[in-house]
């Protein structure tokens, strides 16, 4: 019965996909692309390197066939979609200045950050789809901000808010679409410096809660003074509408300081007590974390351990470690997650492009 369920789901999403991407847009797919995205599950986006150097994002199926690729000015890092519009946008990797939203059958538009300013990596959409909201640095006032784009034109920006707190990474929103949750890694960079960490030893990581109608601070979360070194840099949010949230820490190897962790509005955070060797497989740093709502699993990847780890949300069980070389981006999937990795694997399926950090799905789970 519960296979029944997942087919019909499944079925609904890719024809919704199918429906919104337009009959134009499929028929100018290769033959190839065409069966695989008829076949598949589910459908994601993910930014790439391919053998040339060149960078790209693709749409591609559970299984890995690239259905679509579209070329990017420079390296890609996090990806958002919206379910209202069907845009996708793929943000530059920090210290980047642009970003690039794009749909099927439509001409992508690239946007660049302002001056002063540069994009970390991540976004979201409003509940709507008419807003893009980008993390990004001040690198001048060395706090992190809000960029606020209007989808409605062109994706201008139309303002900007607090992140509450130094290098904003991750965002994403409540399912009510009143509420951001903002990862602040606590980590000061200025694009003078590349990506080299100024502050390592006095990082301020933290979590926020942001309105999205005023921008105001519902609350804030920070990290133990004996975790301050534990940046906080991605987040998900479950059916519960509880937040978990992963982290790299920048403290001594020899260390083995909880890497992910919940919490819930009103409440204090908590730490997931993973086994120690499973802490220790993931090397101190986890690169990516998805949930998978229907089925209530928390994935983590990290690409220095080389693991894939499935967690039941409820109990803190390990469901499953798995190694991955290379381990990249993770997404929830009619089966639990899939994930890919810099070496080019993307599910079961080996390419000769290299993933990047995140992956998107695009549909509803």
């Amino acid at each position: 019965m519960a296979y029944q369920n997942i087919s019909r789901q499944t079925l609904t999403d890719r024809r919704t996909f199918l429906t919104m991407a337009g009959a134009a847009w499929v028929a100018t797919l290769a033959p190839q692309a065409a069966f695989a995205l008829s076949r598949t599950d589910a459908v994601y986006a993910s930014a790439f390197m391919a053998p040339d150097g060149s960078y790209g994002v693709a749409t591609l199926t559970e299984e890995g066939a690239i259905i679509e690729r579209v070329p990017l000015p420079a390296r890609a890092h996090g990806m958002t979609w919206s379910p209202v519009t069907n845009r996708a946008v793929a943000f530059a990797r920090r210290p980047g200045t642009y970003a690039m939203i794009f749909a099927p059958g439509i001409e992508p538009i690239v946007i660049t950050s302002v001056e002063g300013r540069h994009f970390y990596g991540h976004g979201c959409f409003s509940a709507d789809g008419r807003l893009l909201y980008a993390t990004e640095n001040d690198f001048a006032g060395n706090r992190g901000m809000i960029g606020v784009y209007d989808g409605t034109n062109s994706f201008a920006r139309i303002g900007e808010f607090p992140s509450y707190g130094i290098g904003p990474h991750d965002m994403t929103l409540s399912a009510d679409g009143h509420m951001l949750v903002v990862a602040n890694g606590g980590i000061e960079t200025h694009p003078d410096f590349g990506r080299t960490k100024l502050n390592l030893d006095h990082m301020e990581p933290s979590l926020a809660l942001i309105d999205t109608a005023t921008g105001a601070l519902i609350e804030r979360h920070t990290m133990p003074d004996t975790l301050r070194q534990l940046s906080t840099r991605h987040v998900d949010i479950d059916a519960d509408g509880k937040v978990w949230f992963a982290c790299q820490y920048e403290g001594a190897r020899n260390d083995l300081p909880p890497l992910a962790g919940s919490f819930a509005r009103g409440e204090d955070i908590r730490f997931m007590a993973l086994p120690e060797e499973t802490t220790l497989a993931l090397a101190n740093y986890v690169g990516a974390i998805a949930v998978n709502r229907r089925d209530d699993l928390i994935g983590l990847t990290s690409p220095k351990g080389g693991v894939e780890v499935t967690v039941e949300a409820k109990t803190g069980r390990v469901v499953s470690q798995e190694s991955l070389a290379d381990a990249a981006g993770i997404a929830a999937s009619p089966h639990g997650f899939v994930a890919s990795s810099y070496s080019g694997s993307f599910g079961e399926t080996k390419s000769r492009v290299a993933w990047d950090q995140h992956i998107v799905r695009i549909g509803k789970l």
